[in-house]
């Protein structure tokens, strides 16, 4: 028999299974909680004459320094320190060192940075964020080595993200609503860098009839999405009330009222109520995963239903904001299509009415209606549009070559700034145990 070495057989195996990194360990205690972040509390917090135990699970709402406030499962806003919460999972604390430590070495490479979103549109109201999107070249030193750059930076409070060049540009090709956005916005204002002016000199050739299908359709199918959340969150508040008044119901109790309040489709009434229990346990499961039950089990959600009240956030689908984008998507793919110019305010006489959307004045009903009256003009657009099929690849691969040797350029000539002598160091390739 051949004897095994030290490096072959379920040792080396252990070995290759080890994961690529170039990151110290991290510390969950220091790592960012941007807003949307899922956290565990460390202390028992009183409130009035009730106390929210340590290891209540949570949401990150808003970061001011060092204060936190956090929604709490059941509870609702509450502030907290930032030494008196973790990152729910350890994945995301490694996820959020990456990205912070990607952003600290990174930033001074963006060389396109643009304020997109409500106040690009003409939408701005005095809640609003200064969204901003935009574009990165990276050190040819980080493209060099064993550890894979990242391809996305995101600022700490949430308000910033940005693409690698290549990424972009790939968006940009396939005609992603997002990218060609950010493009068309920018202006001499938001360019960095050289590299980014290059971007903009061919982002008219990132444009195609494509937008038909990633703006246009893409909102309609969006549409159909809300219609069928705005049902299932009927279905959970009726499934919480009726929890919330009798708290021994069983699971399969509830799924058998479900199934004929709601009337759920079934080849036979057995069918349906086996339909209604599967939502029962998706319910409970999701809410979990949200990080707004304790534990995936029904228990948890009847906990949720009795005395904790269940007053949480909508799921982002059903948002109002999220309704209004699709109808300004809608027009904007219309108008796109037709030939006329890229222009992303939104017209004067549809500001009112996304306005209203926006607020939530408008049923989600009379917004799909809209959407569909909008239908016809969106394919009459596509079928006479001036548009060509596809965006000119050659002639934006090209800016992409030319960006990416520009950089090389400054590296090799050790020139000043981030792409020469002030290069980053790049992560040190280790094996993530």
């Amino acid at each position: 028999m051949t004897a095994r070495g030290p490096g072959s057989g379920h040792t080396a195996g252990a070995m290759c299974a080890l994961r690529l990194g170039g990151l110290a360990d991290v510390d969950p205690l220091a790592v960012p909680v941007p807003p949307g972040t899922e956290v565990t509390t460390r202390v028992d917090r009183v409130l009035g004459t009730r106390t929210v135990g340590q290891g209540a699970v949570g949401r990150v709402l808003a970061v001011d320094g060092e204060q936190i406030d956090v929604d709490v499962v059941g509870v609702g806003r509450v502030r907290y320190l930032r030494s008196e919460l973790v990152p729910r999972k350890l994945g995301l604390v490694r996820y959020a060192r990456r990205r912070d430590d990607a952003w600290a070495a990174l930033a001074p490479t963006i060389v396109l940075d643009v304020v997109v979103g409500s106040r690009a549109w003409g939408l701005a109201d005095a809640g609003s964020d200064e969204d901003r999107r935009g574009v990165f070249v990276l050190p040819l030193a980080w493209t060099t080595g064993l550890v894979t750059p990242p391809l996305d930076l995101a600022s700490a409070d949430g308000t910033g993200a940005y693409w690698e060049g290549g990424k972009a540009v790939r968006q940009a090709l396939r005609a992603d609503p997002n990218t060609l956005e950010m493009l068309f916005v920018a202006d001499a204002t938001s360019v960095r860098d050289a590299m980014g002016a290059r971007l903009l000199e061919v982002r008219d050739a990132c444009v195609s009839q494509e937008i038909y299908g990633s703006f246009g359709r893409y909102a309609l199918s969006q549409l159909d999405r809300l219609e069928h959340d705005q049902r299932l969150a009927a279905h959970r508040v009726r499934v919480l009330d009726w929890l919330a008044a009798e708290p021994a119901l069983t699971l399969d109790e509830v799924a058998t009222r479900l199934a004929r309040a709601a009337e759920v489709a079934g080849p036979t009434p057995a069918d349906a109520e086996r339909r209604a229990r599967d939502y029962l346990k998706q319910l409970y499961r999701s809410l979990h995963d949200q990080g707004q039950l304790a534990r995936s089990e029904w228990a948890a959600l009847v906990e949720l239903a009795q005395g904790r009240g269940h007053g949480f956030a909508s799921p982002r689908g059903q948002r109002p904001k999220n309704a209004y984008n699709l109808i300004r998507l809608l027009d904007l793919a219309t108008r796109w299509l037709g030939g006329g110019s890229p222009e992303l305010r939104v017209r004067d006489e549809l500001r009112p009415v996304l306005l209203a959307i926006k607020r939530g004045e408008v049923p989600l009903a009379d917004v799909v209606a809209m959407a569909r009256a909008m239908t016809p003009a969106l394919e009459a657009a596509r079928a006479t549009s001036p548009l060509p099929p596809r965006a000119d690849l050659p002639r934006v691969e090209a800016a992409l070559r030319a960006i990416r040797h520009d950089a090389a350029r400054r590296a090799l000539g050790n020139e000043p700034g981030p792409w020469g002598a002030d290069t980053p160091e790049p992560p040190e390739a280790r094996f993530d145990p």
